[in-house]
């Protein structure tokens, strides 16, 4: 009984070793590169009329396509405005956003928080100052949160300025791409025309004349729908027209992505796998 006792242990002790030496020779594997992921620091938006509403990012338009990332072989790097530990919107933690269901969303809500850096991101003054030229691409989830922190900001155009100008892989899905908008002289008044309701005009924007898409007018009003009598201070589709972007839609909660040179953009949450899809043959090209 004892021989076969320690014949086990051995065999476990085996095991283990084996499968301890395999998670080694997995996490020891030469990254494919970095790339940067924008959140936002807030999680309550402004809305008409004083109202607010709690907001973050999507667990599904953030998890999937950085799961596929990392997947792949790429390490990801969060930054926000603060420097803080991003929200999640809990509007967003249910199966319907997930393909395979309620397994496929828990999957990515354990991911997510196992991530390097997701209680406590690089600030966006951190990113910079560290320098970018070390990055292979930028991402930028959706959920409404970018809208308060990351369309009006210099230092989003700061970076999104690398980018462009270094002509690497750009991708925001949904709300995300409402960031582009920093990329011009002055995104903060550019953000206050349009929520004084009046005709804005981009200065100097990066993306003037791109092709791209962001949630839809059709989607947005549905969304305002399930608010209590509220409404946004204005629809991002209008923002990026005004701005310049040549927008390309498809009907409400079909997944579309827009490619056009190094800016991906993806239209609402169900574009999720898509955008990741097409942001890795990117990342991937420029490594060959």
């Amino acid at each position: 009984m004892n021989s076969v006792s320690s014949i086990l242990s051995l065999a476990v002790v085996a095991g283990l070793s084996q499968s301890a030496f395999a998670g080694d020779a997995q996490s020891s594997q030469a990254s494919k590169g970095e790339v940067l992921v924008l959140l936002s620091s807030e999680n309550v938006m402004q809305l008409a009329e004083g109202k607010t509403e709690p907001t973050g990012y999507y667990l599904n338009e953030f998890g999937v396509p950085a799961k596929a990332l990392v997947d792949a072989g790429y390490t990801l790097v969060l930054a926000t405005p603060k420097g803080n530990a991003p929200s999640v919107d809990k509007k967003s933690v249910i199966p319907q956003y997930f393909d395979g269901g309620e397994s496929q969303m828990l999957e990515i809500q354990s991911f997510v928080a196992s991530l390097d850096g997701i209680n406590n991101t690089l600030s966006l003054s951190e990113v910079i100052s560290q320098g970018l030229s070390e990055y292979e691409g930028v991402f930028i989830p959706g959920g409404h949160a970018p809208l308060i922190d990351l369309a009006n900001n210099p230092q989003v155009g700061e970076i999104l300025s690398h980018f462009h100008n270094e002509g690497k892989p750009t991708a925001a899905i949904c709300h995300g791409p409402i960031a582009l908008l920093s990329g011009q002289s002055n995104p903060q008044a550019f953000e206050l025309a349009l929520k004084s309701g009046e005709q804005a005009t981009s200065d100097n924007w990066i993306y003037e004349g791109y092709k791209m898409t962001i949630f839809s007018t059709p989607e947005e009003e549905y969304f305002e729908s399930t608010l209590d009598n509220a409404t946004l201070l204005y629809y991002p589709a209008d923002a990026m027209a005004q701005a310049g972007g040549d927008m390309e839609y498809k009907e409400m909660w079909a997944p579309n992505v827009v490619v056009d040179r190094e800016l991906i953009t993806g239209q609402n949450p169900f574009s999720d796998d898509l955008l990741a899809e097409k942001l890795l043959q990117q990342l991937n090209a420029q490594n060959k």
